[in-house]
């Protein structure tokens, strides 16, 4: 297959996720059951609906939103929205991504998982042969290895932006281009600079001096692609046997020059699942259709109503309670206490007055 290509060469491919139709909003007049799954990021916050109908788990309705350093306003304007995409019977709630704890507590969730889990369960349910996914977000990366089905190592980058989304769309930013040029332009490159990518700071000065020396604006967007995939692959995959079937995910999947690196690095063709940029948020409501047993249990949602029309605020301080002096988050509900988590030993802080 051509690098350049966002396809599938495997004749026998077949993926198990439909694309998105939001016109299924109803049944006959009546609301369609479906279960949602939200992945809460530093970056955007993504929701989905899956079909609750039968034995399938087709996309209905999905989307993307920036999360904008306020994750319970974010929450709100999803669901407003998937309440106006149609008429849904929620049957079970999944929650994940860096603000699962949040996100469950608010919503009601049946089940909360790390995003290792989601997006290893979303790429099984595309193809289950699946052996390694990449995956790039916001401000993260992942590197997930599957066996026979089963995850069996991961490694994540958390600490340093070179290598996610939000460096790339900085970097767009200040070649005077918008992130959605950015593949497109480093495909036409004819010769791809060699750029520092390890840190942003020196990806950054690098670039601002290749852009001194004259350097095509083309090449430089594929340097800094090549950069990327160098960084990964020289670190979170160092070490580690990346076998096909390999999945790329997250938002800079999109990416068609990061697409090309990356299989040209790999001697492999990359597969992008259709809904490549929510596949946590699928991943989330997979497991929660697994946790209330496909529709048998009651869910835990606590109902659009109660939501949207609650003042829920959240607290974070250092506990002294005991010499480890924990972190504590605490949310609360209507001058409620609902939860709290961060504690390392028995006790959850202010809540807690107990021991």
């Amino acid at each position: 297959m051509s690098t350049r290509q966002n396809a599938v060469s495997r004749p026998d491919w077949r993926p198990l996720l439909i694309s998105c139709r939001g016109e299924w909003g109803s049944v006959s007049g009546r609301s369609r059951p479906v279960y949602l799954g939200v992945d809460v990021g530093s970056v955007s916050t993504n929701f989905v609906l899956l079909d609750g109908q039968g034995g399938g788990s087709a996309v209905l309705w999905k989307k993307y939103l920036r999360t904008q350093g306020a994750p319970l306003a974010v929450l709100k304007t999803g669901l407003r929205l998937m309440s106006e995409s149609g008429n849904w019977q929620i049957c079970g709630v999944g929650a994940t991504g860096s603000g699962r704890e949040l996100a469950g507590v608010v919503l009601g969730a049946d089940l909360v998982k790390n995003e290792i889990t989601a997006h290893a369960a979303a790429a099984l349910s595309v193809d289950g042969s699946v052996s390694t996914i990449l995956e790039i977000g916001g401000q993260d990366s992942k590197l997930i290895i599957l066996r026979d089905g089963v995850v069996v190592d991961f490694a994540m980058n958390t600490v340093c932006a070179a290598g996610t989304g939000s460096f790339l769309d900085q970097q767009a930013h200040r070649l005077g281009i918008s992130i959605e040029e950015f593949g497109a332009l480093a495909l036409r490159s004819k010769n791809p600079v060699r750029i520092a990518g390890r840190c942003t700071v020196f990806a950054e000065s690098d670039m601002v001096h290749k852009q001194q020396m004259g350097v095509d604006i083309a090449d430089i967007a594929a340097g800094l692609c090549a950069a990327m995939v160098r960084n990964f692959l020289s670190g979170l995959a160092k070490g580690r046997e990346l076998l096909p079937l390999i999945f790329f995910q997250g938002g800079v999947a999109a990416n068609a020059g990061m697409r090309r690196f990356f299989s040209e690095a790999l001697q492999q063709p990359l597969y992008v699942p259709e809904h490549h940029e929510v596949m946590g948020a699928i991943g989330a409501a997979l497991l929660a259709k697994e946790a209330v047993g496909g529709g048998t249990r009651r869910t835990r949602f606590l109902g659009l109503d109660k939501i949207l029309h609650s003042q829920v605020t959240t607290q974070v301080f250092e506990c002294g309670r005991c010499p480890n002096c924990c972190e504590i988050s605490e949310v609360w509900r209507d001058g409620a206490f609902l939860a709290s988590w961060g504690a390392r030993c028995g006790r959850q802080g202010r809540a807690d007055q107990s021991g």
